[in-house]
């Protein structure tokens, strides 16, 4: 484990600590301009979700709409309260072939989506830790007044997230403050997804905030539109 990826996963609780929890359930809002380009507005607000921390799985629920669902990176499901007949997706990465940020999506698109993306921002900086990943650190960044330092990270094959390739960006604290990936779901969009309103869980450092935009060629973040937010308002953890 690299120097940088030590002092990120010790200022988030640290690996002893993380390594007794197993999963998480937690209350959240998600929205932003993203799911009215995609035809899903207003899927996410007022959801429910109970994430695997070691492996990914996760499940959610709208008890305002009535759906549950159900993701891994094989397989995405999604069925109704009331026992209607479920819709379910098979290798659901394929669906996404020749797709732009502009494409719409489908239910089963917006899930599979938001399910690997929530999984890895529960997880991160821990998840850089996880037997498979390789990192990097890269030169200093300076924004907001700050001077954050840099750490590219590969993703192996079989964990489903944006890209292959990510960028973490880690404060003085040693807390995420930037997350950079381009999104191969949408023909390679570029974002950059910034951490904020720290919460201490049960040890472990929490950003209940995420805002993401894009970034231009110099990776400048892109100031309109909002692309997506989330916030956390409960969350808790179930240990061994």
């Amino acid at each position: 484990m690299s120097t940088l990826l030590q002092q990120a996963v010790q200022a988030h609780g640290g690996l002893e600590n993380w390594m007794k929890i197993r999963s998480a359930s937690a209350k959240l809002d998600i929205g932003g301009a993203i799911w009215h380009v995609k035809g899903q507005p207003d899927m996410f607000k007022n959801i429910e979700l109970e994430a695997d921390l070691r492996k990914q799985h996760v499940s959610m629920a709208s008890p305002a709409a009535g759906w549950k669902s159900e993701f891994t990176p094989d397989l995405v499901r999604i069925e109704s309260f009331e026992g209607k007949p479920a819709e379910q997706r098979n290798a659901p990465r394929t669906s996404y072939e020749g797709h732009t940020q502009l494409s719409p999506w489908d239910r089963l698109h917006a899930l599979y989506f938001c399910s690997y993306a929530l999984w890895s921002y529960l997880t991160i900086p821990f998840l850089y830790a996880y037997p498979g990943f390789r990192t990097e650190e890269l030169p200093e960044w300076k924004e907001n007044g700050e001077v954050w330092r840099r750490l590219k990270v590969k993703f192996p094959d079989g964990i489903a997230s944006h890209s292959a390739e990510q960028v973490s960006y880690f404060g003085e604290d040693g807390l995420l403050r930037r997350h950079d990936y381009t999104v191969d779901v949408m023909g390679g969009a570029p974002g950059a997804n910034y951490a904020s309103n720290y919460r201490n869980v049960a040890g472990i450092m929490v950003p209940t905030s995420r805002r993401v935009f894009a970034y231009d060629e110099a990776g400048q973040k892109v100031n309109e539109p909002l692309l997506v937010s989330i916030d956390f308002h409960d969350i808790a953890w179930q240990v061994d």
